[in-house]
């Protein structure tokens, strides 16, 4: 059984535009921080390099759009909704592109193809949004259809070019790209004085996305698919693991994890990170004694931290019984 909790790292809230241009609201029916993430932001770096409109790295070289991502395979395959983030007319949509990750290696050519599928919605006076990988037979709305803000749109899915389960959602006016957390960034990066969501959306400098026990070392593809955390193990299980899966790593970072059980034992092991990572998973654990495990209730708790900040942690429980 699981519990989170989450710090934020966040950039001082913007002011809306003014009237005259739209504002959007999140085009993902989700709880942001708790049960979907940005991954990535718009690259705000003019140059080769990339990072987001917080100077920090969640971004990569040329990227357009906001992606939001769901934890797990799971959770997308339960139905995650894509919404209109303003109301408009629908000006285009693709869908019949599978879901399926495109480093994987029956991934199919995608003949440029990259949004997946997908749609654009035009809101007037030169603004449209495009939103990419929705999952396969989702899409619901048709060329030339009006939509209000937050009508269902189809389902978060892995379609296109992508590695993890999202919207990615990109803002255009005439035509340019304009991130919506600084549309007046114009190449820079830091607090910007104004911003085109509807509601402030805090900065998250990273997060667990998952975590667990298992008898085992688990393998990332069961992790990702959405590995199921157990409510009891039996008392001569191989061995007692805790894992943590995250994004938005940095060199220096650290996942720190705790695992106490009865009559006194515990478990520490702290990991650190040594390069930035998009998406990564640790674990830590112990081989089965002799004799096998004391039976009873067994605590866990996985913490991701940056220097003395706790960026996300959460706290399990497994029982052990005969």
């Amino acid at each position: 059984m699981r519990a989170a909790y989450l710090a934020l790292l966040m950039t001082t809230f913007a002011a809306p535009v003014a009237a005259k241009d739209p504002l959007f609201s999140l085009p993902i029916d989700c709880d942001l921080g708790e049960t979907c993430f940005i991954q990535n932001y718009v690259d705000s770096d003019p140059g080769p390099g990339a990072r987001d409109h917080a100077c920090g790295p969640l971004s990569y070289d040329g990227h357009k759009g906001t992606d939001i991502r769901v934890a797990t395979l799971a959770e997308m395959e339960a139905g995650v909704s894509v919404l209109a983030a303003a109301p408009g007319t629908v000006r285009a949509t693709r869908d019949g592109m599978p879901d399926i990750a495109s480093d994987h290696p029956d991934a199919p050519d995608l003949g440029g193809k990259d949004c997946g599928n997908g749609l654009v919605i035009d809101h007037g006076g030169g603004w449209e949004t495009q939103y990419c990988h929705m999952r396969n037979g989702s899409v619901s709305v048709q060329k030339g259809q009006p939509v209000a803000k937050g009508a269902v749109l189809g389902l978060v899915g892995l379609s296109g070019k992508t590695v993890f389960p999202h919207i990615h959602m990109s803002l255009r006016h005439d035509g340019e790209v304009v991130d919506p957390f600084a549309p007046d960034a114009e190449g820079t990066c830091g607090p910007s004085e104004v911003t085109l969501w509807e509601d402030p959306i805090p900065y998250q400098a990273g997060a667990l996305l998952d975590a667990g026990f298992s008898n085992g070392l688990p393998e990332f593809d069961d992790i990702k698919a959405g590995l199921a955390d157990p409510a009891t193990l039996p008392s001569d299980a191989s061995g007692l693991v805790l894992w943590g899966y995250a994004f938005g790593t940095r060199a220096g970072d650290m996942m720190k994890f705790e695992i106490i059980g009865p009559d006194g034992w515990r478990h520490d092991q702290i990991v650190e990170f040594t390069k930035p990572q998009a998406q990564v998973f640790r674990a830590s654990g112990r081989k089965r004694p002799a004799g096998g495990w004391p039976e009873g209730t067994y605590s866990g708790t996985v913490t991701f931290k940056r220097g003395d900040t706790v960026l996300s942690a959460e706290r399990l429980s497994v029982t052990i019984s005969r």
